[in-house]
């Protein structure tokens, strides 16, 4: 049985006449790299915050490691690392100081793995807060949000500011923190990001759930576009489109674009009976699905 390291029922949170979220049920497993998607305004941040007992949610309830997040919350941000993505730090500290403000109130320090952190992200610890460019307090955050191996990592657009190296290198601690078994809870614009590292996604659009599946589900599920070149006068339109599987067919010329979902096998067995030259397949990606599923337009 699998067990959860995040879960919430029935959650819903509303800012007077505002909506938050509304009627949130998720399960994260332990272990797992969880891609939490959406828009500004769709409910991630506040998720957080109420997993967090940053704040109250108005109905249902959420619980993080088998513990409530209001019950227990005191507990609970002792086994969870955090990193905002609104991260505020004092200025007048060194990024040294920083963390090691951070790392007192959990009750420890572990100065050896904070440098070894620090020169993974090619990070000086020596220089003042005030002085960091946008990307190298991320790299503080990063640093005090993995320096502790909490069993629960939630990172809210944990890359923002870096440059496509220090992206990878965020990556691969991710891919660590995974194969030490603990849970990644990711939200995040950056569909490529997600699609490289999650195991499964969540979309949320307007504070409500869309979808929750794995990333490669969703990839044989969605929609693709195949490009048929034709050695003679292509089929009719209507004709194409009765085939089972495709929703759309356009003409130009010799060749048809089509738009494809589920099984490609009736189409590959109608093609077989006429001559073509080539055929061109755009295979969908996060970013094409996260689009048809905010449209509705999605399988």
């Amino acid at each position: 049985m699998t067990e959860v390291a995040i879960r919430t029922h029935g959650l819903t949170k509303r800012y007077g006449k505002a909506r938050g979220v509304e009627e949130l049920d998720l399960e994260v497993h332990r272990g797992e790299v969880f891609g939490f998607l959406g828009p500004n305004g769709a409910g991630k941040t506040t998720t957080i915050r109420v997993l967090l007992d940053l704040i109250r949610p108005t109905v249902g309830r959420a619980e993080v490691v088998g513990l409530d997040s209001r019950r227990d919350s005191m507990e609970i941000r002792r086994r969870v690392a955090y990193l905002p993505g609104d991260l505020s730090m004092h200025d007048g500290l060194t990024g040294r100081e920083m963390i090691d403000y951070l790392s007192r109130m959990r009750g420890s320090t572990e100065d050896a793995r904070r440098d070894r952190l620090a020169a993974h992200f090619d990070l000086d610890l020596d220089r003042k807060i005030s002085d960091l460019s946008t990307g190298n307090r991320q790299k503080v955050g990063l640093v005090q949000a993995f320096l502790h191996r909490p069993e629960v990592l939630i990172l809210d657009e944990p890359t923002t500011g870096l440059d496509p190296l220090m992206q990878i290198a965020t990556y691969e601690l991710i891919e660590e923190a995974k194969s030490e078994g603990r849970t990644v809870f990711l939200s995040s614009h950056v569909l490529p990001e997600v699609e490289r590292i999650a195991d499964r996604v969540a979309i949320i659009r307007e504070g409500r759930m869309v979808e929750v599946e794995s990333v490669e589900r969703l990839k044989d599920r969605a929609v693709r576009v195949l490009e048929v070149r034709f050695g003679g006068p292509p089929p009719a339109e209507d004709e194409l489109v009765s085939i089972a599987g495709v929703l759309r067919a356009r003409r130009h010329g010799d060749v048809v674009q089509l738009r494809i979902e589920g099984s490609m096998d009736p189409l590959v067995k109608y093609l077989a009976r006429h001559e073509v030259t080539a055929i061109r397949s755009h295979e969908a990606d996060l970013e094409d699905i996260f689009l048809d599923l905010y449209r509705g337009d999605g399988p």
